[in-house]
Order: structure tokens, then sequence, then C-alpha cells
């Protein structure tokens, strides 16, 4: 045999009809439909396991909060009896082993390349393929690319003045090492307080000689309310998964909550305080998904609820100053993604626990030995980053994307997202990326679940009638990313927020979240498959692949 033919066998090898980036909740699920609808597929994934955000994220006390078994899976009634969740809201470890479970399950394994992490994207258009480079050399050819990258997978760090020349550890909690972490009689400093930095606080609390979390904008912070998944709970779970399947399936949030349909003023003002106490000591998201219909639009209802959140924040914080600086100003409940905790607030009355609100004492330069700030120096030996990430269109920018005539995916996204449904974008025929911008609202998996089922019906329906091309019109994408950008008002999340990219320095503030809602994607998402994907167009190849 020839080089030149040894080279093509390689290369038909490593074609496959659809090639998934990224092996977490949405990747595992999409390369799972691609193949039950009986394509050739193939995913590439950076890291050396599945789980995504939850391969990646192992710090001390990294824990769902949704309840686990509405994050799952639904696609196997088996699966869905084989596998028991321990607690309401998992942590990592529990996390992890279900991904593997679920990719050994169900055989997907052979078909996973691991520390892949792709460097280059390429569209050929006479033969409608892409060519994807990842980073151990390897070059791979598709018809379909679906980049199931995530909205948290690219950790972002401040550039904070002299943070490399710091001589003891740093983690980011994005980016967490899979050896434990050695805490003991550490001095840590904790940068961030969003849903990863209120975890990991009173983790580490009791082994650290000190630790010092420096807050930038304080949220308002609820209970978890963790709990071990009793005997006669599992059986009932298992006992009714088809209702489960269909509540989670059609619900606005995706979780199986109810929300509460009356108006905070309906009740008196006695009743309202029974409310907010039965909300504190709810599960999770309940406090948002279960709450009066109008606590984040109408602002007497939500300055309540804020103030009796406030009051158990004085309450359990012993030292007043630090309370008040716990306590949120200038957003109410809902106006930026509210974290849950378990035992954070009573981490700060120990007496090696410290606060430092960045609004009073900004961060003026990591030095070798720790972190100075305007008030003087501290030594640490440990600088955790719970800084968030760069959300949305993070990973999706960084995939090397050059669409049909070379279009830049992040050029074309430099003043903000373009895309229609949150699955696709003009100028980029074959490439679809479920979980990504204007799609995530609610509980992610059951809203990327929608787009995968959407992308997998579409590529059939490609399929079925010949054709080896399909490309969004920019007519549809225009009035996708219109809708998406004046329907702020839809949502009680401020532009502040990261759910906005306000986050990132340099990054166009637009809307990166469906304010739409679930239902209004799943209407219109059946209204393109009634008129046969009328807002995309088809095309055969020139050249064969």
């Amino acid at each position: 045999m020839s080089e030149s033919t040894k080279a093509s066998s390689a290369a038909d090898q490593d074609r496959v009809d659809v090639l998934v980036v990224g092996a977490g909740v949405t990747g595992i699920y999409q390369l799972y439909r691609a193949r039950e609808a009986g394509f050739s597929a193939k995913l590439v994934e950076a890291g050396t396991g599945v789980g995504g955000t939850w391969y990646w994220n192992r710090y001390p006390e990294a824990r769902f909060d949704s309840e686990s078994y509405t994050y799952g899976y639904l696609f196997s009634k088996e699966l869905w009896e084989e596998w028991e969740w321990s607690e309401r809201f998992a942590g990592q470890p529990e996390i992890e082993r279900y991904f593997n479970y679920v990719v050994d399950r169900f055989d997907l394994r052979r078909d996973i390349v691991f520390g892949a992490k792709v460097t280059a994207t390429v569209y050929d258009e006479p033969s409608g393929t892409w060519t994807v480079r990842t980073s151990d050399g390897a070059e791979h050819r598709s018809r379909f690319v679906v980049a199931a990258t995530g909205i948290l997978s690219v950790p972002f760090i401040p550039d904070i003045p002299g943070r490399g020349d710091f001589r003891g550890e740093q983690h980011h909690t994005g980016l967490w090492p899979k050896a434990p972490v050695d805490f003991s009689g550490k001095r840590v400093a904790l940068i961030g307080t969003g849903s990863s930095g209120v975890q990991i606080v009173p983790a580490i609390a009791d082994e650290v000689a000190s630790l010092t979390v420096y807050q930038k904008v304080a949220d308002w912070l609820t209970p978890l309310n963790n709990a071990p998944i009793a005997p006669e709970e599992q059986a009932e779970l298992k006992a009714n998964f088809e209702s489960i399947r269909e509540t989670l399936n059609t619900s606005p949030s995706g979780f199986l909550h109810q929300i509460t349909m009356r108006s905070g003023l309906d009740d008196s003002p006695e009743q309202r305080q029974e409310f907010y106490e039965q909300r504190w000591n709810g599960p999770g998201f309940t406090k948002l998904s279960e709450h009066y219909m109008d606590m984040t639009t109408n602002p007497t209802v939500n300055a309540e609820w804020c103030e009796f959140l406030a009051g158990k924040i004085r309450g359990i914080v012993k030292d007043p100053g630090t309370a008040e600086k716990l306590i949120p100003k200038g957003h109410g409940y809902g106006g930026r993604r509210p974290p849950f905790g378990t035992g954070y607030y009573e981490t700060y009355n120990k007496p090696n626990v410290f606060l430092v609100d960045l609004n009073e004492t900004p961060i003026t330069r990591i030095t070798e030995t720790g972190v100075e700030t305007a008030e003087g120096a501290q030594e640490i030996d440990i600088i955790i980053w719970a800084t968030g990430y760069d959300f949305g269109t993070g990973a999706l920018n960084r995939l090397g994307v050059r669409g049909r005539g070379g279009l830049a995916l992040e050029e074309y996204w430099e003043d903000g997202p373009r895309t229609y449904l949150g699955v696709a974008a003009a100028g980029f025929p074959n490439f679809f990326f479920p979980g990504g911008p204007h799609g995530a609202l609610g509980n992610n998996p059951r809203y990327s679940g929608d787009q995968v089922d959407f992308v997998v019906d579409a590529l059939v329906h490609t399929r079925e009638r010949g054709h080896d091309v399909i490309e969004v019109t920019a007519a549809a994408e225009d009035e996708w990313t219109d809708k998406m950008n004046s329907s702020g008002d839809l949502s009680s999340f401020l532009k502040s927020s990261y759910f906005y990219g306000a986050n990132i320095p340099g990054k166009p503030v637009r809307q990166l979240l469906n304010p739409t809602g679930r239902w209004a994607l799943q209407e219109m998402i059946a209204a393109i498959q009634r008129d046969e994907y009328a807002t995309f167009v088809f095309s055969k190849a020139t050249k064969e692949a």
C-alpha cells in the first residue's frame, strides 16, 4: 500500500457523520442521540474523563443545587431505575460516577477521545465537511460538528498585578486538581463569593489556620437544605418515572417545583412571614421557583422578602459589621443568579475566618508571599480563585471555528452572540452548539436536552431528504437574536450579571440567556418542524467528502 493510500485510509477512519465536542451532560446526550439515530459519531474531550463541569469542578463540597434526579438523564427508564442518587443534591464525586456509569452503560466510551482539546474547527465549502484539529495532533473529519462545550467551561481569573509572582499554591474552582489540596494549617485567601465560593468556604474553614474571603458583590444566599434520599423516596421516584419525566420535559423551569399561583399581596403580612419561613426551609431553587408568582416583579414583595433574608443574616452572623457586608446592596432577590449554601453565614462566626469587602478595601496586587490591599499586605499560602467563567460564548469562541468563506466565529460574535434557537448561526453550515448562548435558563440539562433533540431531528431531516448541508438563514437568525436582545424585561437578571457577560473585561454586555423561556422555545421548535425546517437552507455538496 502506498503512503498516499495509507494516509487516505487513516483519514477515512477519522471521518464520521457527527463530531461532538465536549463530554459534559450535553455532549454525552448528543453522542447517545446521534448514535441512536444511525449516525457514525465521535466525541472529543479536552479532559481525561467525562462529566464536563462536574469533571473539572472537584473542589471541596462541590455539588448540585438542582435536585440530583432532575439533573440526570431521562432517555432510559432502565437507567433511572438502576441508578440511585444518595442525596437530594449530590456531591461532585457521586456526580462524576454517574456520568461514567452512563457512558459505560450505553457503550459510549469507545467513541470518546480524551485529552483532545480542540484547536481549530474549519469548514470546507465544496465538500460540506468540517476538519477539527486537536491538541494531541489528531485531525478529525466530519459532516456535522456539534460543539457541546457548555456555558461554564472557561474559568476566568481577573488580571490582578503580580499574580504570576505568587510563590504559593493557586487554584481556580473550575480547574481544581485531582489530587486533594492540603489545607491543614494553611493561610488561605478565597477571592469570589458566587456559587462555588460559598460552597468551599464552610468546607475548609475548620482545616485552615486562617481563611480570608474577598467579596466583590454580596448575593442573596439561602440554605441549600440538602438531605439523604430515604428508601421510601427512592421507591417513589422509581414508581413515578413516567409522570416525573413528563413534568420535567414540560416544566418551564426544568424542575419538579410548582410556582405559588398568587401574589404576595394576596396574603396578610403574617401569612407572608410564615410563607417566607417555609421558603427559607425549602430545598434549593424552590426559593425562586416556588415563591409568590410576583416575587421578582413586584417591588413591594421582593423588598419584603429581601428584608426577611437580611434579618436571617443578622440573626446568624454575630458580628454586626460582618453581617452588614454580607447583606446585598443595590439588587433584590433574583437580580443575580442566587447561590445556595450550607453553613455559609455561620462560618463567619469562627475566629479564623475573615471577610474583606473589595468595594471598601480593594486588592492592589498579589505579591510573592500573599495579597496586598489598600490596608496593607497579608501573607498567604494558598489562593483560591472562585471568580467564575467566561459565560455562554467563552468556549465556543476558543474553538478556532472558521465557517463559510473563512468567517471566524469569534469575530462574527464580536458584538455579542448571534444565534438561531441558541443552536445555530448563519454562515456556519452543519455546525450546532446546544447548551450555548441564548439557550440555557433554569435547569440546564433540561434546556440543553431540548436543543440536542432538535439538532438530531434536523440532522435526520437533512439525511432523509438526500442533502449534505443544512444552514440557518440570516433572516431567521436576525429575528431570533433581536428577540433575545429585546426580551430582557422578561428576566429579573441585571445587566451587571455574568448572564450578560459583564464579569469579563472588554466583553460586550449582551443577552446570553433566553428570557422568553422554555415553553416559547419548545413551541417554536414544534412550529419549525411542522414547516419542514423552512428557516434553514438545504443543499448538496459539490465535491465528494
